[in-house]
């Protein structure tokens, strides 16, 4: 039989809300939310309520005010974070910015259980690429009832997650790169079930073939047409759980990575688990790593092991039976934990060149790296561990980044990531305790808001906790910000600063063990709601607008539900009543005005609608109008949004599109839609295929 067991025997049956599978929590996160949270310290969390107006100084200079330019193949590179847009050439609010191109109705929100797209009157939407679509050969075409390793290995990947859309310049808008990420599998609904050990074995196979990372080619006849991918491009590239990484920063070569088949620890076979992501200000792509421990089995003693959730208990996928370095209680692969949970880096304009797993970034279930410029040249990148009660991060690059467009300030500049030093966040409110009472009441003074600091933790490759040296601080970084006495969050997911403003924007997704009798701490100011089912976003301004500061200021921009159930519901400010219901806030980005784009994941579990697109402006009277530009079908998440509002495009990655179905029995037919008894066309299936969706004006 297939790796994942049935439905009466998923240890999150009974637990989870509403439409959320627990299917999905067994396969994407190891039934996390079944297990008691790993953080068992007693330093204050995270969670919070309310809003407030935070600072209006201008935070950025430099790159951060413009796009940037580099020199590839004797073209020059436009290279800042695409997912966030064109940035304007000048810093600050108001009359400056340009007019979005996306002008849409909102739609209303749908029903959980409509297998449906749904996109705004006046626009049209086409999966751009699918699960199991040929790269490199028009003949490796997807059978789903004939699929082999070789193949996954050259067909676009499974549930992709984040995503990003480079224009290739020189090209006059007519060619870019996709880039995306594959987080895990769904074995039971992409493969027969089968009691053959054989089979099960060549299931497991093709599974780590179809995780990872994709790189597309994509050609159009010109700016603003929807795009269409290149088959056999010497761009496009498949990296698996197989392929070769390079290890960067501090750890390259470190004991605590050798292994049997590594012994100098310096390559590691693959990613996995690979959830969010963001793309560097020189033109590369990031990607985390996030739930890698449902992967391997290990000895589940040590702290360490129960503080990344490792057990001796059998993998999620079961690939200790086919590739001895996921049992680590075997000889020679006890490192091999320790070789996962990292941000990785690959460079989609050189498909020859070898990733990277940056080590000075710390080891935790990455949701993803998001990198800005700082006025002093300084570049920050921002990361958040999805996990109950775990914590936001923060690194500060050594060096500065070196403008230009020279292969050589190129090279220099993607070096800029494996030295510096490494932060973890520490949240402060500003209301007496007595006026929080866990139900959502804003305080006295109308709003949940305080000051932070960035507690170091690594400092220029010198760890900065006592007892912690820079190996050990660095490979069990959840250790080590938990002696720092760090803010436990509602599994900070995205996190994302504004081009624009400087602004950092930290999607919490939820939290239902907040202030559970018998479980973690209850409301305080920055964790004021328990049993936070909807999530919320936060808001966090850097002192002096530089990403060097070690203080920040912080509020909540949205405590997120549907105001017309839920009174602990809080928009900016806004009036609720006219805003769309949002729930689970996930993946975040920016469109060249500066408004901020969310992407949910479990909103059918609290709220009863699929998953969405939403858009929210983030300044004046309109600061916190949530609307919903779309819906994805049913049981799936909406991940990797892609705003290109100039071009009028949206892009999103549509993941596990009914995920609680089997292979016998589909519950979704997304993106193909195939009717009952008709043939489907060649390359088409009738059942779910993760997919891209782009999105356009009709």
């Amino acid at each position: 039989m297939n790796p994942t067991p049935t439905r009466s025997l998923l240890p999150m049956v009974g637990l989870t809300h509403g439409k959320r599978s627990p299917v999905t929590c067994h396969l994407k996160c190891d039934d996390a939310c079944s297990k008691p949270a790993p953080n068992t310290g007693d330093n204050e969390y995270f969670r919070d309520i309310a809003g407030g107006v935070f600072s209006r100084r201008t935070m950025l200079a430099g790159a951060g005010g413009g796009a940037l330019t580099l020199l590839l193949g004797g073209q020059l590179l436009g290279a800042p974070d695409a997912a966030a847009g064109p940035a304007p050439t000048t810093l600050g609010h108001g009359s400056g910015w340009a007019t979005s191109g996306l002008r849409f109705r909102p739609i209303p929100p749908v029903a959980a259980s409509v297998d449906e797209f749904t996109v705004p009157v006046g626009y049209d939407w086409k999966a751009l690429i699918r699960w199991g679509d040929p790269l490199f050969d028009p003949a490796d075409s997807f059978d789903a009832s004939n699929q082999s390793v070789t193949r996954q290995e050259r067909q676009f990947g499974y549930n992709n997650d984040y995503t990003d859309i480079i224009e290739i310049p020189g090209t006059r808008g007519r060619e870019a790169l996709l880039v995306c990420n594959h987080e895990y599998t769904n074995n039971a609904i992409m493969f027969p079930a089968t009691t053959d050990q054989t089979v099960i074995d060549t299931q497991a196979r093709i599974s780590q073939a179809a995780h990872g990372m994709s790189v597309v080619h994509l050609h159009r006849r010109g700016p603003g047409q929807p795009w269409t991918y290149t088959v056999g491009s010497r761009y496009n590239r498949r990296i698996t759980a197989n392929t070769p990484f390079a290890v960067g920063g501090p750890l390259a070569g470190a004991p605590v990575l050798h292994t049997g088949a590594d012994p100098t620890g310096r390559t590691i076979l693959g990613t996995f688990g690979n959830c969010s992501g963001g793309t560097t200000p020189w033109g590369t792509v990031l990607s985390g790593e996030e739930n890698f421990n449902g992967y391997f089995r290990s000895p589940g003693v040590t702290a360490a092991d129960r503080r990344y959730g490792l057990t001796d208990t059998a993998s999620v996928y079961g690939w200790e039976k086919i590739d001895m370095r996921f049992d680590a209680r075997a000889a020679g692969s006890e490192n091999e934990p320790n070789r996962f949970g990292w941000i990785v880096e690959i460079d989609p304009f050189e498909p020859d060149s070898t990733p990277v797993k940056h080590t000075a970034l710390g080891r935790f279930k990455h949701e993803g790296a998001n990198v800005i410029v700082g006025r002093s040249g300084h570049v920050g990148a921002y990361m958040g561990d999805d996990e109950r009660f775990d914590y936001l991060y923060k690194f500060v690059s050594k060096n500065k980044f070196r403008k230009g467009t020279g292969r050589a300030t190129r090279a220099f500049n993607k070096t800029l990531l494996t030295d510096g030093s490494l932060y973890v966040a520490r949240f402060t409110g500003d209301s007496p305790a007595a006026e929080i009472d866990g139900t959502g009441k804003l305080p006295a003074d109308g709003k949940f808001d305080g000051t932070g600091q960035w507690l170091p933790i690594v400092v220029n490759g010198v760890s900065q906790v006592a007892g912690f040296n820079t190996e050990q601080a660095l490979v069990n970084t959840r250790l080590a910000a938990d002696q720092l006495g760090a803010t436990k969050m509602d599994r900070c997911e995205d996190v994302q600063p504004s081009l624009q403003t400087g602004k950092i924007y930290v999607a919490c997704t939820n939290n239902t063990d907040r202030g559970v009798a018998g479980k973690k701490e209850g409301a305080t100011e920055p964790n004021p709601r328990n049993i936070n089912r909807d999530g919320h976003i936060v808001e966090i301004t850097e002192d002096r607008g530089d990403v060097r500061s070690t203080n920040f200021t912080w509020s909540l921009l949205l405590v997120c539900g549907d105001p017309s159930t839920n009174t602990s519901t809080y928009f900016a400010g806004y009036p609720k009543e006219k805003v769309s219901p949002i729930s689970c806030p996930d993946n975040v980005a920016f469109d060249s005005t500066g408004n901020l784009w969310i992407s949910t994941d479990g909103a059918p579990s609290v709220i009863g609608y699929n998953d969405g697109l939403f858009k929210v402006p983030l300044t004046g009277r309109e600061r916190g109008h949530v609307q919903q530009f779309l819906s994805v079908p049913v049981d799936a998440e909406t991940c990797g949004p892609v705003i290109h509002d100039k071009d009028g495009l949206v892009f999103v990655a549509v993941q596990h599109p009914g995920e609680d179905g089997s292979f016998s029995e589909q519950l979704s037919y997304f993106p193909d839609y195939i009717a009952q008894g008709a043939t489907p066309p060649a390359g088409s299936w009738r059942g779910p295929r993760p997919s891209i969706v782009q999105v356009w004006r009709s």
